[in-house]
């Protein structure tokens, strides 16, 4: 056998493993289950960490507002320094719509040490901690919500007695180079975290989507929660490590009723989106990031070129280990593009958007290595070096 037909069987055993081996992360089925409503609802406050987000707010903030909760529940905006007034929108759009009380906050520029993200779900927290709520539910700005969406977050809270339940936003799909991207980003993380396995007990795995977050109170008092993830810049992974690791029970799945409204319309939006964060997911480890790029090449790269070598030198093994591990790996992606309802012969292009996923990550990484760090509406997070004060009980 060559070189290349070896590599291919390589790549083919890598993708075997994952088929059965990797919490069958290829599965879209992890959802909420059918709603069983408790024989009390719990009250819930909101908190809404906002920058610059008029542009989304009138297609998100109306959804919360209008949930029908049978308890009590309120909404907290958080107007982190934002410039274009998103403050004073969010003002405007609950007298107009109505629904549940809003009350908007400004918590000013983070402190050294904190991400402004975190900084504002502080405040927002603090805010919410004078009506004792027994849950808090994390959510963006650029997150709307079915109407029963806070119902069935408690009540799989409830029954499944978790204290952290997520749900992975559908994110938009229309133009290209999101039907190209965004599929592929739900896949490559649930490749890496797989759902089934973060709501096992006993297991390591720990992912959360900050999106759509619900926190029971006492286990975000007992995780520490924002503060002892205060520096994270992917904080939602960090935010479920966190309450993981304090004993907390959590789940984490794909929405039905919780959609994203920002668009990503051209390739370098959705450039910037992924390239902020990947080398911090790599916790700036520049051996992480030479694993990284080796193992995307051989687990997406390999199979197409192994079977096109193959051809052209009339390698019959290069062509068979090449192909069985592009058919693989086409076949895991199918359930995802069911999943955001896209045309299936986009399966066989996910080698080409794993190419881009890899140029995103070198890409992160020299950004880092320039000083730019992960960046996002103005402000630029390098990683941190030292660990910050602990902020006192008066911040905030």
């Amino acid at each position: 056998m060559s070189a290349v037909a070896w590599i291919a069987a390589g790549s083919l055993a890598a993708w075997l493993w994952l088929l059965w081996g990797q919490g069958f992360f290829w599965r879209t089925d992890v959802r909420l289950p059918p709603r069983r409503d408790p024989a009390e609802w719990p009250s819930v406050c909101v908190v809404v960490p906002a920058r610059d987000e008029a542009a989304v707010l009138p297609l998100s903030l109306p959804s919360l507002l209008a949930q029908e909760y049978p308890g009590r529940a309120e909404v907290f905006l958080v107007d982190d320094g934002s410039s274009d007034g998103t403050g004073e929108l969010a003002r405007s759009l609950a007298e107009r719509h109505g629904g549940l009380p809003l009350t908007v906050g400004s918590p000013g520029e983070p402190p050294a040490g904190w991400t402004g993200k975190l900084w504002a779900v502080r405040h927002g927290i603090g805010l919410a901690r004078a009506r004792d709520p027994e849950f808090l539910l994390l959510t963006d700005a650029d997150i709307a919500h079915g109407p029963d969406s806070l119902r069935r977050l408690v009540a799989a809270a409830d029954n499944g007695g978790f204290d952290l339940v997520s749900q992975m936003a559908r994110l938009r799909v229309a133009s290209g180079w999101e039907r190209l991207v965004v599929p592929a980003f739900v896949y490559f993380f649930a490749q890496l975290y797989p759902f089934r396995r973060i709501s096992r007990k006993g297991s390591r795995t720990a992912a959360a989507a900050g999106g759509c977050v619900l926190l029971r109170r006492d286990a975000a008092e007992r995780a520490r929660i924002p503060d002892a993830i205060r520096h994270a810049v992917i904080d939602d992974v960090a935010l479920a490590r966190a309450v993981k690791r304090s004993g907390g029970h959590i789940w984490l799945g794909l929405a039905e009723d919780v959609d994203s409204v920002r668009p990503y319309p051209r390739l370098g939006d959705l450039w910037r989106m992924v390239s902020r964060s990947a080398y911090a997911q790599l916790r700036h480890n520049p051996l992480l990031l030479v694993g990284t790029v080796a193992g995307l090449a051989v687990v997406y790269l390999v199979p197409p070129v192994a079977l096109l070598a193959g051809l052209v030198t009339g390698s019959a093994a290069a062509v068979v280990a090449g192909g069985l591990a592009w058919l693989v790996m086409t076949g895991t992606y199918l359930p995802m593009l069911r999943y955001y309802r896209q045309p299936l012969w986009l399966a066989p292009l996910l080698p080409g958007t794993a190419f881009l996923y890899l140029l995103m990550t070198v890409d992160s990484a020299v950004q880092h290595y320039r000083g730019r760090g992960a960046a996002w509406k103005g402000r630029t997070y390098a990683r941190p070096d030292t660990t910050a004060p602990e902020p006192s009980p008066e911040q905030g």
